[in-house]
């Protein structure tokens, strides 16, 4: 676990960026897998519809040595966060924060790079841009595991397709998902990647296998 000098440490840092009036659109470190579908950046929401993208966003941002936060995801992972690269002596988790999840939310804001979250309900338009600005403020980023208004970019992730398994024998030894990244009304980006590949291990695996938006079907199970 990160030692109680190094959070100061980092805590004071965050501080003198707000200081010095560090641009809140900076990029952050982002996952190399999605290289080519989305950047992160410091005063933006994200929107993920699932625990591998949610984690996957958490994995550059805590492997560069920033703090990132999860509200309101009782089932986290810690494994499967491992697997997927995030460190987690650099997670603080709020695993059930009840009605006032938006409000832990915002507080983690301060002390967080990325603060990923699930709604405990719905958002409206104007608690999510009194988040934004907060966001812009302190120079970090929001991951929503759900539907967040206004978001800078949505991720899905679709087509899942096991490969590994024959006719009665085998086992399942990779899997490969097409990941959609949609900004605005502009064009989609789709990217295939795998989660795991079946030759490289879990934490420098995922990459983009296809950038094309037309993805070749793989042979396996779904």
């Amino acid at each position: 676990m990160a030692s109680t000098p190094d959070l100061i440490a980092d805590l004071r840092t965050r501080m003198a960026r707000l200081e010095d009036g560090t641009p809140s659109a900076m990029p952050l470190a982002t996952h190399p897998a999605l290289a080519g579908l989305v950047q992160l950046r410091a005063g933006a929401s994200y929107s993920v519809d699932s625990a591998t993208l949610a984690l996957a966003l958490l994995a550059g941002p805590s492997r560069a040595g920033s703090w990132c936060a999860a509200v309101g995801v009782p089932d986290f992972g810690a494994e499967a966060a491992v697997a997927l690269g995030v460190d987690l002596d650099r997670i603080v988790l709020v695993p059930d924060p009840g009605e006032q999840w938006l409000e832990v939310a915002a507080a983690l804001v301060d002390v967080a790079t990325v603060v990923l979250v699930r709604p405990g309900g719905r958002v409206t338009p104007s608690a999510a841009e009194k988040l934004s600005a907060r966001l812009r403020k302190r120079g970090a980023a929001l991951v929503c595991w759900g539907e967040w208004p206004r978001c800078e970019v949505r991720l899905t992730a679709s087509e899942p397709a096991w490969a590994g398994v024959g006719q009665g024998h085998g086992h399942l030894r990779s899997r490969r998902l097409l990941v959609e990244a949609r900004r605005g009304t502009a064009p989609p980006r789709r990217g295939a990647l795998w989660f795991p590949a079946e030759d490289q291990s879990w934490v420098s695996e995922h990459r983009p296998v296809e950038p094309a938006s037309v993805v070749t079907p793989v042979e396996g199970v779904a």
